[in-house]
């Protein structure tokens, strides 16, 4: 999500787009084929996941059902650590699909017009496939556009694609909305444990401050699903991160139990899942759950995924109130903890591991 502590020596972007991979017709590079266990096909065999969802509507209510919904929050956090959030003033079904299609267009232009947003080797923000930072690295089956939208004065325009028309406007609306659906959810998070409201949202900081960053993801059809993976698991460097799903084509799996379990299509629904921030702000109440996109041999699949992370200048710990001697401190103290994800993802492992008293 942020960019890599590697130098740029170190950083490259594969020769070509999995788009432009698949259009020529050659066989199946080997830097694709994953050699963990984790690779896998859409397998119908797999649990279908029993995703919570939340009404934000009826949590937001000064009502008895705020109070139930919050009990159902809680419990989704702390299960999942994810859920599927309905019914939010400002973002309705119509304008997910709007949303949704103007990252399709993007990616169903020709390479020449998406490359005029292509990434600089030393930066995730762009246009281009996985970035390379280790030779025994397995790439991505997937084409990403990055782009930060937050803080509004650290956006460069020059990756943000001006075709379709309305791209631009489009984002930046939908994530000011996601601006304030993250605040209502701090709060949330703070009420659902009878904690202060406001101290969670105060550790994490201003969202004029605060960084938010937009992935769209390109999964086209892949000629050997078995072996390849559209996303490797992870877990977020984020408070929340908030996810558009393809309305038609599944491929989002959470891991629970060492068991995967895949993300059932809501059209009306954005898949909402905790990041490392909101574990380690709540001790480890709250999960920031391992998850991966898998791949399928017939349809090509696009998904949004944007990150809600605190200013890399706050220093982060376990929030006053969910310490004590029933549940000890359990995290350190961290600043610009995104710093160094990105370089923790490509090699398989979790940043969080080093938050870990």
């Amino acid at each position: 999500m942020a960019e890599t502590s590697s130098s740029p020596a170190q950083v490259e972007s594969a020769s070509k787009t999995v788009q432009e991979l698949i259009t020529s017709g050659k066989e199946l590079p080997e830097r694709y084929i994953y050699k963990g266990s984790d690779a896998g096909s859409i397998d119908a065999s797999l649990p279908l996941m029993d995703i919570p969802i939340i009404d934000i509507g009826l949590l937001t209510s000064p009502s008895f059902s705020s109070t139930q919904e919050l009990e159902k929050l809680r419990s989704a956090l702390s299960f999942w650590g994810c859920f599927q959030a309905i019914n939010y003033h400002g973002i309705e079904p119509e304008f997910l699909d709007k949303m949704g299609e103007v990252g399709k267009q993007f990616f169903d232009f020709p390479p020449e017009t998406k490359h005029k947003y292509s990434r600089k080797d030393v930066s995730t923000e762009g246009y281009g496939s996985d970035i390379i930072i280790a030779e025994e690295q397995t790439l991505d089956w997937t084409d990403r556009l990055f782009l930060t939208t937050s803080p509004k004065d650290q956006r460069q325009l020059k990756f943000w694609p001006e075709i379709p028309e309305s791209f631009r406007e489009t984002l930046h609306e939908y994530t000011t909305e996601l601006e304030k659906l993250n605040e209502i959810l701090l709060k949330a998070m703070a009420m659902c444990l009878n904690l202060e409201e406001n101290c969670f949202l105060d550790m994490y900081g201003e969202k004029e401050n605060a960084t938010m960053i937009a992935r769209f993801n390109f999964y086209p059809p892949c000629p050997r699903p078995d072996l390849v993976i559209g996303i490797k698991p992870h877990a977020d460097a984020s408070a929340f991160t908030y996810l558009l799903q393809d309305k038609q084509v599944e491929g989002l799996q959470f891991l629970k139990d060492n068991q995967w379990y895949r993300v059932p299509l809501n059209p009306e629904a954005l898949v909402i899942n905790a990041g490392d921030y909101a574990e380690i702000m709540s001790n480890g109440i709250f999960k920031s759950p391992v998850h991966r996109a898998v791949t399928n041999s017939e349809r090509e699949r696009m998904s949004l995924a944007v990150f809600c992370v605190p200013n890399p200048d706050r220093e982060i710990e376990p929030v006053n109130g969910v310490v004590n001697e029933a549940r000890p401190r359990l995290y350190k103290k961290v600043k610009d903890y995104a710093r160094s994800y990105f370089e923790y993802y490509q090699r398989g492992r979790r940043p969080i591991e080093a938050a870990i008293i």
